[in-house]
């Protein structure tokens, strides 16, 4: 039986987010960003579509490295302004009733008690539809905006480490599953018995008690994560139950994947337990002919100073001090090491120049773009799945919400058609959607807190 493909939608509170500059197109409603009835249909079309996630994406700090400044950005709209996505949630939530949420949230800028509360409190609300997605920023405007050091890349990593230690053991260890006894003729609502502080005493953290927030239908949220470097790679394969991956074509992502898997592994899990999706950017017409004079359109409204932007916050490399003709080389980087390595190393058949990065990234980001009639972009899903070793897609945009609803309306159904996605949900809670109904509970033993909990 043929894999089924997961959707995830890519999505920003903001107005800005792949694709630069597109804010400017006449069916483009990104401005409305911070109305919150463009949310709750966007949600409600998304169930409609049977995807698995609206996947928030968040960064703390403007881009500020093209040009040494934030202007292009900000000119642009490109991720800024940027309203914080947890506050979405709950109404989202309160429209739907399958539709999974999965928000991002820094390990290097938040502290994991709180947090721990924060995600239960939606879990709970959600009745297990919660994801976090966990990164470690990469800006250095964040950084000074938290008036903090920025810490080496690999270094974000081991911090990281220890916060999902101590996460992990406010969520699995500080409640017993029956703490919460509601007993009404005793005057007992928790059994102090069964509440127990966590004592962690680390190099990064120090928390004394227990998750103020009872244990919510999934304990842990599924754990999304995006580290494509070496040492990401690690942290991933280790903690990932859904993973995204930057790729320019299926070949190069199944050597990602492969490697992923192993190190999961390598880690003690099993290959399937890891989930990879790869980012992509659809735009749809009724022939292949249309879509390639929608895409051409889409061009006219695409900013290549908003890309260049882009690239710089995800690089941390200035396109400005470049020639734009001259390929550039590869450099080692405090940013996302792996957009660099893309565009410079990963891909030997090809030099890429500033011009080129700016011109691929104006519409999509990173990712590579499919146009074409719904049967086309169904069958280039397929492959990307089939021959990249990939469980889904992390689907973009050019135009919202345009290009989603064009996506849930057509291609959906042609993708139903051949088996390859549900045309129901299988499951309560958005662990069951990745891991099978019945598996409601992290499965995953981690050497730092040695947390074993089996589903059930």
């Amino acid at each position: 039986m043929a894999k089924r493909i997961g959707f995830n939608a890519f999505n920003m509170t903001a107005a800005g987010h792949q694709s630069a500059g597109m804010w400017r197109h006449p069916q483009s409603q990104a401005h409305r960003y911070k109305d919150l009835d463009y949310w709750l249909d966007l949600a409600q079309t998304l169930e409609r579509g049977c995807f698995d996630t609206i996947f928030l994406a968040d960064v703390l700090g403007p881009y500020d490295v093209f040009e040494g400044s934030p202007t292009a950005a900000l000119r642009n709209g490109m991720q800024i302004p940027a309203n914080d996505p947890f506050q979405y949630i709950s109404a989202m939530a309160s429209v739907t009733s399958r539709l999974g949420f999965a928000v991002t949230a820094s390990a290097t800028f938040e502290h994991p008690y709180p947090l721990a509360r924060r995600l239960s409190t939606l879990d709970h609300l959600t009745k297990g539809r919660v994801g976090w997605n966990v990164v470690t920023s990469y800006l250095a405007s964040a950084s000074r905006n938290f008036g903090v050091v920025p810490l080496a890349h690999d270094d974000r990593y081991e911090l990281a480490e220890e916060f999902m230690t101590v996460m992990y053991k406010l969520w699995e260890q500080s409640w017993d599953d029956d703490a919460v006894e509601f007993d009404r003729e005793r005057g007992v609502f928790v059994n102090p018995d069964k509440v127990h502080p966590i004592r962690h005493k680390g190099r990064f953290f120090n928390v004394d008690g227990f998750n103020m927030a009872e244990p919510s239908p999934q304990r842990t949220p599924v754990i999304f994560q995006a580290g494509a470097s070496s040492r990401g790679r690690r942290f991933a394969a280790e903690h990932g139950e859904g993973l995204f991956v930057n790729v320019l074509n299926t070949e190069l992502s199944r050597v990602i994947t492969d490697d992923i898997r192993s190190k999961a592994e390598a880690a003690g899990r099993k290959r399937e337990d890891v989930k990879i999706y790869s980012i992509l950017t659809a735009v749809i017409a009724d022939s292949d002919a249309e879509a390639e004079r929608k895409y051409e359109e889409y061009t006219q409204y695409s900013s290549h100073e908003g890309a260049m932007a882009l690239f710089g916050g995800f690089s941390g490399i200035d396109l400005a001090k470049f020639d734009k003709d001259t390929p550039l080389n590869a450099a080692d980087t405090n940013a996302i090491q792996t957009v660099l390595d893309l565009f410079t190393k990963l891909d030997p058949s090809r030099k890429w120049t500033p011009a080129d990065i700016a011109n691929h990234m104006s519409i999509g980001g990173v990712e590579p773009v499919l146009v074409g009639s719904p049967e086309t972009v169904a069958d280039e899903i397929e492959r990307w799945v089939d021959e990249g070793d990939l469980d889904g897609i992390n689907l973009s945009y050019a135009v919202t919400p345009y290009d989603i609803e064009a996506f849930v309306d057509t291609v959906i159904p042609e993708l139903q058609k051949r088996g390859r996605v549900w045309k129901d949900y299988e499951g309560e809670t958005l662990r069951e959607y990745l891991a099978g109904p019945g598996n409601r509970r992290l499965s995953l033993t981690h050497p730092g807190s040695r947390v074993v909990r089996e589903p059930k």
